[in-house]
Parts: structure tokens; sequence; C-alpha cells
């Protein structure tokens, strides 16, 4: 794959995208979690698709939609007392 700045974005997703779902299955388990960091990895993602232009920064929003959602799932987790 060429290294563009827009693929560039789309592996940061992938990652994050990983990064939340392995969170969950922790969560899920009993663990606890440390989720320093996670706010800046969201605020270079969104600084990178912010110098992207206009077309490319539509192109994102699919991957960008799907991981909100993940990010809204993990925050329902957490917000849901453990028994």
């Amino acid at each position: 794959m060429t290294s563009t700045p827009q693929n560039a974005v789309l592996a940061a997703v992938g990652e994050l995208d990983g990064v939340l779902s392995l969170a969950g299955i922790l969560l899920r388990s009993g663990r606890s979690l440390d989720l320093h960091g996670l706010d800046q990895e969201v605020a270079t993602i969104c600084d990178a698709t912010a110098a992207l232009s206009p077309e490319q920064g539509r192109a994102m929003r699919p991957a960008l939609s799907g991981l909100l959602t993940k990010v809204e799932e993990l925050h329902a987790q957490i917000s849901t007392p453990r028994e």
C-alpha cells in the first residue's frame, strides 16, 4: 500500500480500533484498564484527519464513525456497575 496521509490515518484508526477491542475484552473479563494516553491518540487522529483535503477527510467518515462506536461501547461498559 502506498504511504499517504490518508493511509496513515486509516492505519492509526485500525490500530486504535484493535486497542479498544482488547480493552473491551479485558474489561468484560473483570480486569481493570489503564486508558492513559487514549485521548492523545484520538487527538492525533483528529488532527491528521483535519489536515487532509476535504474530499479525503469525508472519505474517513466511515472509519472514524466506527471508531466512535467502539469508544461509546467501551464507555458504556465502563459506566455499567460490576456485580
